[in-house]
């Protein structure tokens, strides 16, 4: 057995751990990236919300009112906002903040533009001692403030982030005046998000280094779990090749790995019994080889009639071959015509082939036969249920007893089996009922295979008719189409006779189905043959009733 590059369990294990530290190195890219601009945005939504509040209180006079302090407090409480208002008078009317002063003076600074702008010359405080740990001293500043970033209101509304270049603290501001006049500052703090976004990285790197660990070992587990029983399936399918049957998958679990294991088991009892079955068959063909002077006879027609009907199709695949491998179809549609010959010839071979052993079994006696009591219309209406569908393709009304099962199916809105018993009820007779069903289906695909538009309604037609007496049942098909000419009759159940053999040849015929027909009823001891009309042809043949 050759050794696998990869097992399963190491391929699901190392999958996992892909997935894991992919999930996680996302999870740190996006918070390294993004939530800095989320927590930005997250403030200036507080702030234009506590400024529509504000704007609102002022336009209809509430500023000052109870109610409205509460709702004030409960905003600049859970948003951590300063608040200042002062009238056009310069008088406080609110204010609620830890240090009202510098709201003051940050609110005239911001009105009168007095904030500078933010240079690459001035350090912050937290940069300077990451830098160096306080190895480059901060040079004192004459400004208290600078302005780091401009930002858009959707109120349209003025608002910056600010520098304290004292703590280092940076604030995002609103200010402006409200709609009744009056002055306003709103201003919170925006703590160090980056500080915040590298210790949430480490945290998540610990906490999913933890999260590989233990998951490798989990996926370890499952991988082995998952692997067990397709390594036992594995070693159940090299005794199998092996052709040991004795070898049975012996899992419980309710897995689609267990359905494939109970689905060998079962495969393996099949290609035990078959095996056997095939064997029996191989010494019973051994065994009627040792009637030497019928099979001499036998072969010498059976190799001339095979010999004349092979020589076409091999002709065909040898030429179609050798053109390929001379490259003669040098395009995608020619070498798919060639191939599409070399097939279509060569199931006419295996068809043909199939029909003479079935035809050699029947003449030398391998075929035993089984007299037992069935229903005839069962097996009728089992077959033309799956050959319907040939017969609607090939265009042909399909009769029993004169009347259209299709047409009375979809009339009664019933199944074609239902509607074939409307038609017939069940006939029981006492025959073989495979060799009975391979007369049937003999008849029935000579009959698509010939069947043609006649008379005024120019429609192809195929009739099974049934006709029951007191010892007999007699099963008839037929089909329109040209009559057999009459020297043709008793010669069609000769093997490998053919009345239009361009015809036979395009649908792949052999000439050896009637052949069957016949070789099936001499051993049934039956009666059967072939009726010419002017508009079609009609064969038949009888089966005891009980």
């Amino acid at each position: 057995m050759k050794k696998l590059r990869y097992s399963l369990k190491a391929e699901f294990t190392f999958l996992f751990f892909l997935l894991v530290a992919g999930a996680i190195l996302l999870i740190m890219l996006l918070n390294s990236v993004f939530m800095e601009k989320y927590y930005v945005r997250q403030k200036h939504g507080a702030l234009s919300s506590a400024y529509e509040s504000l704007n609102a209180a002022a336009v209809n006079n509430s500023i000052t009112s109870d109610s409205f302090d509460v709702e004030l407090q409960k905003i600049t409480s859970k948003e951590s906002i300063g608040i200042i208002v002062m009238n056009e008078e310069s008088q406080t009317v609110k204010a609620y903040a830890s240090d009202t002063d510098t709201m003051v003076r940050r609110m005239w600074d911001n009105m009168l533009d007095n904030t500078k702008e933010f240079t690459e010359q001035e350090a912050l405080p937290e940069e300077a001692e990451e830098a160096g740990k306080g190895s480059t001293p901060l040079r004192k500043r004459d400004t208290e403030y600078f302005i780091v970033r401009e930002l858009k209101d959707r109120n349209e509304q003025r608002v910056r982030i600010v520098l304290d270049s004292r703590t280092g603290t940076q604030y995002m501001e609103m200010w402006g005046i409200l709609d009744d006049s009056s002055f306003y500052l709103l201003r919170t703090s925006i703590e160090s998000i980056r500080a915040s976004s590298a210790t949430a990285n480490r945290f998540v790197a610990f906490v999913g280094l933890i999260i590989i660990l233990a998951g490798a070992a989990a996926a370890a587990f499952l991988g082995n779990r998952i692997a067990r029983p397709v390594r036992e399936l594995t070693a159940l399918s090299q005794r199998m090749k092996k052709l040991d049957f004795s070898a049975k998958y012996t899992g419980d679990d309710r897995t689609e790995i267990a359905e494939l294991g109970r689905n060998m088991n079962e495969l393996s009892g099949i290609l035990e019994k078959t095996i056997l079955e095939l064997k029996n068959a191989n010494n019973e063909l051994l065994q009627d080889i040792e009637k030497k002077e019928k099979i001499e006879e036998s072969q010498r027609e059976f190799i001339a009639g095979v010999t004349h009907e092979l020589k076409t199709p091999i002709s065909l695949i040898q030429g179609y071959a050798e053109g390929l491998k001379d490259g003669i179809a040098d395009d995608e549609e020619s070498r798919q015509f060639y191939t599409d010959v070399i097939i279509d010839e060569a199931g006419k071979m295996n068809g043909m082939v199939q029909k003479l052993l079935t035809l050699t079994q029947l003449e030398f006696g391998r075929s035993e036969v089984n007299i037992e009591r069935f229903d005839l219309m069962a097996l009728l209406g089992g077959y033309l249920q799956s050959a319907v569908l040939l017969t609607r393709e090939k265009g042909i009304r399909l009769l029993f007893n004169g009347k259209s099962p299709e047409e009375t199916a979809e009339e009664k809105g019933i199944s074609f089996m239902e509607a074939l018993q409307l038609i017939q009820p069940p006939v029981f007779v006492m025959s073989d009922e495979f060799m009975i069903e391979e007369v049937f289906r003999n008849y029935f695909s000579n009959a698509v295979n010939h069947a043609e538009a006649v008379g005024d309604n120019n429609e192809k037609v195929i009739e099974i008719h049934l006709e029951k007496t007191d010892q007999h049942v007699r099963v008839s098909v037929f089909n329109t189409g040209k009559p057999i000419p009459e020297a043709s009759l008793e010669k069609i159940w000769d093997r490998f006779y053919k009345v239009d053999k361009a015809r036979t040849r395009e649908y792949g015929g052999s000439g050896v189905g009637l052949a069957v027909v016949k070789a099936v009823m001499e051993r049934l001891h039956g009666n059967y043959g072939v009726v010419n009309y002017d508009n079609g042809v009609k064969f038949w043949f009888d089966t005891d009733v009980i």
